[in-house]
């Protein structure tokens, strides 16, 4: 089952902090906030929402064809994607810049600061669905260089092709109407709670609106699980247990992952969701978003342990 995943590829420098960002955040000083927190930690990791997603729809047997572009140090990022059987065919290589890189300091409650240098990504408007030369049924448009978001729903919309339709860091960017494009031509829309409460603001409109504008609308909640939200019902998914908690970053994307590796199957929502829970749970006891590994078997069993289920891959 293919499913083309677009979005950012590129390198995280991820950092630990032992203490809370709250406690050097001053509301009445917000205006004119500055942090420069003492880290403890630092690792170079392979990243980027497109390599994220794509990692976990192929751990679950689905086969994830990225569209996106590295720099001039892709070599031991393809070399990864290679050793683990992805199809590299659609990665655009830029010769005179780096690839795009996520610097991220996380503390000792999970919260993050983060900032993304685009590098390669700012020439993924270059890149086509037109050009994808296999069948494919299903495309995630994951946060990304803005113009070629905005070319990627015109074009699922061109191709009559299905999408999972993820604005994320991007909201501030998009107008309205760029907004309401993506969203309303979605066959799922989703984001964390901070990120939707952003897109309403946006928007100018209600949570009832926004659900009524799109077929499914999914929010996932951190270590709460996350909510999912039709026209006719609204679905709680508990957070699968986690051994430990190692690193957070990227439990958003794999969570992407297990839960398009459901729908994609044509499960229901309850189930989909419950996969995501339990591909989240996977990333955040290692270090890293793609440093985690299971088999299916060990997936469906922990799936089992979790919401006493049985399910099939």
């Amino acid at each position: 089952m293919n499913i083309v995943v677009t979005g950012s590829l590129g390198y995280d420098y991820i950092m630990d902090f032992s203490g809370k960002f709250a406690d050097r955040i001053k509301p009445d000083n917000i205006h004119k906030i500055s942090l420069s927190p003492l880290v403890d930690t630092l690792k170079k990791q392979f990243g980027g929402t497109a390599g994220n997603i794509a990692y976990s729809l192929k751990l679950l047997g689905l086969e994830p064809m990225i569209q996106s572009s590295l720099g001039n140090d892709a070599l031991p990022y393809t070399e990864f994607l290679i050793k683990h059987h992805m199809n590299t065919a659609y990665i655009s290589v830029q010769k005179k810049v780096v690839s795009g890189t996520y610097f991220v300091v996380t503390d000792q409650e999970d919260s993050q600061i983060g900032a993304f240098y685009k590098g390669a990504l700012a020439y993924n408007n270059m890149l086509s669905l037109k050009k994808i030369r296999e069948p494919f049924s299903f495309v995630m448009i994951a946060p990304n260089e803005k113009k070629a978001m905005i070319q990627y729903v015109k074009e699922c919309m061109y191709l009559k092709k299905p999408y999972l339709y993820d604005p994320a860091f991007q909201i501030g960017d998009f107008s309205k109407s760029e907004l309401l494009e993506g969203i309303t031509h979605a066959a799922i829309v989703i984001g964390n709670d901070y990120e939707i409460d952003l897109l309403l603001d946006k928007l100018g409109i209600s949570k009832k609106k926004l659900i009524s504008m799109t077929s499914i609308l999914v929010t996932t909640l951190g270590g709460k699980g996350s909510r999912i939200e039709t026209k006719t019902e609204t679905i709680h998914v508990k957070p699968a247990k986690v051994k430990n908690t190692s690193d957070p970053t990227g439990a958003g994307d794999a969570y992407r992952g297990g839960f398009l590796a459901g729908f994609l199957r044509g499960y229901d929502l309850r189930t989909c969701g419950q996969m995501g829970s339990v591909s989240a749970a996977y990333t955040v006891e290692q270090y890293g978003t793609m440093t985690h590994s299971y088999t299916k078997k060990q997936f469906i069993e922990r799936y089992m342990k979790n919401f006493h289920a049985a399910l099939v891959l």
